[in-house]
Order: structure tokens, then C-alpha cells, then sequence
């Protein structure tokens, strides 16, 4: 009878579009809407409460943010019951770059709730990924921690990383351009080139240098992601006039 009355609920909501993807997706309906509704709105179209406290995903960020990197060490950690803490943290980071997160709320479809401003939405590289990571937490205090746990599991990371593929995969560019550089004796500078934007829409220009010459650029929300992004475009570069095997 419960379950009927659910349904019926949810047919008359206006937020079905919502209860009905999450549970093609990822197999249950939220018990608390207004969680997830809120996990997918970006700073950019926050809400003003009494008080001047804004309403938007950056709490649930936060609280995502850790819930996965606690999910996924545990999984690492009993994955790879012979490996290092290197090799461990390694991982860990490859599963949850922002990059990685920005693709699989593509991949999931859960891009189509986001709402944001309409300015400067081009530059906001890691709304998808913010997003998914808010997603996270509002499953953790919707559901708890051991759903959560068994979602993350069994819904995405072993349905969308292949481990064996990741661990020989190598996503840290400025190491990598770093590492070339020191066997060819080249010197290589990320240069923090300018600012834009104000407060929480601040967007970081770094370039990247080999003996003085700028060989890519990068721009992001965090100093360290436009360095990668800086190194990457290097190392394409370097690629495309033969400096670099493609191999590497």
C-alpha cells in the first residue's frame, strides 16, 4: 500500500522527471527531494535566505567530496591488498579527479538537472563534477552511508572504471612534462599568468614553459587544475612536433 501511494505521489509531482531518472540509474527513489534538487544547483543561481546565507550545492559538495574519498580508499585499500600507499593514493585520485567526475555525470545524465546562471557558463569546467560530488552527499544524508557505500560501488565504479586499465594509466600531466624535461635537461615553469572573475567564480590563467617559450595554456578554478590543464596542452605540443613519443 505504501509503495502505491509512493507511486502515485511521485506520478502527480512536479519533480518526477528527477524521482524517475535516479531510479532508472541507479535502481531507488530519493526520500527527501529537496536534497537532491539541491545538489544539482551551482553558486551561480544560489538563493538568498534570511540572513544573507546562500542556498546552493557547495555544502553537499563538501560532504560528497569526502564520503567518495572515503568509499573509494576503502575499495582501493581491499582491491589491492598488496600495494603500497603510493599506489593506493594514486588511484584514489584517479577515480576521483575533477575530470574523471565531470565525465561521469555526463555519462549518468545527471547534467540535465544542473541549474546554473547563465553567465560565464562556459568557464565553470568542473559544474558537472561539483555537481556529482553534491549528488553524493545528498544520497549520504538521504539514504546513509552504507546505501551510499554500496551505490558507489556497485553503480559506478565497477560499472565504469575498469581497475587494470587505471592502475597503467597515468593522468598526472606536470609530472609527466616534468619528468621529460629533467631527461632532456629543459627547464620547465608553470607560470600564474593572470586572474579573472571575483570570489567564487575566480578563474586561474597558468601557462606552461619549457626555456622560456609558453607551450600551453590552462585556465580553472584552482591554481593546480590550470596547471594541469597547462600541462597537458604541453605535452600535446610536444607530441605533435615529435619531442615526445605518442607512447608516453
Amino acid at each position: 500500500m505504501y509503495n502505491l501511494l509512493k507511486e502515485i505521489r511521485i506520478r502527480f509531482s512536479s519533480d518526477r522527471q528527477m524521482y524517475r531518472t535516479l531510479k532508472n540509474i541507479f535502481g531507488f527513489y530519493p526520500e527527501n527531494i529537496f536534497l537532491y534538487k539541491l545538489a544539482f544547483r551551482h553558486r551561480s543561481a544560489a538563493t538568498e535566505m534570511i540572513g544573507g546565507n546562500r542556498i546552493n550545492n557547495e555544502r553537499l559538495e563538501f560532504l560528497g567530496d569526502a564520503i567518495l574519498d572515503a568509499v573509494v580508499a576503502d575499495y582501493m585499500f581491499k582491491k589491492f591488498p598488496l600495494r603500497d600507499e603510493g599506489f593506493l593514493t594514486e588511484m584514489r585520485s584517479k577515480v576521483v579527479s575533477r575530470n574523471q567526475l565531470n565525465k561521469l555525470c555526463l555519462k549518468l545524465g545527471l547534467n540535465s538537472f544542473i541549474t546554473a546562471g547563465s553567465d560565464q557558463h562556459s568557464n565553470w569546467r568542473s559544474i558537472n563534477g561539483d555537481a556529482f560530488e553534491a549528488f553524493i552527499g545528498a544520497l549520504y544524508l538521504d539514504k546513509g552511508y552504507s546505501f551510499t557505500r554500496k551505490l558507489i560501488i556497485n553503480r559506478i565504479i565497477q560499472v565504469y572504471f575498469d581497475m587494470d586499465e587505471l592502475a597503467h594509466t597515468d593522468f598526472n600531466f606536470k609530472s609527466r612534462l616534468i619528468e621529460w624535461s629533467q631527461k632532456e635537461k629543459k627547464t620547465v615553469v608553470f607560470h600564474l599568468a593572470g586572474e579573472s572573475g571575483t570570489n567564487h567564480n575566480k578563474l586561474y590563467h597558468v601557462e606552461a614553459l619549457i626555456d622560456g617559450d609558453v607551450f600551453g595554456k590552462g585556465q580553472d578554478f584552482s591554481i593546480k587544475g590550470a596547471e594541469q590543464q597547462a600541462a597537458e596542452k604541453a605535452i600535446n605540443r610536444l607530441k605533435e612536433e615529435n619531442l615526445l613519443p605518442t607512447s608516453e
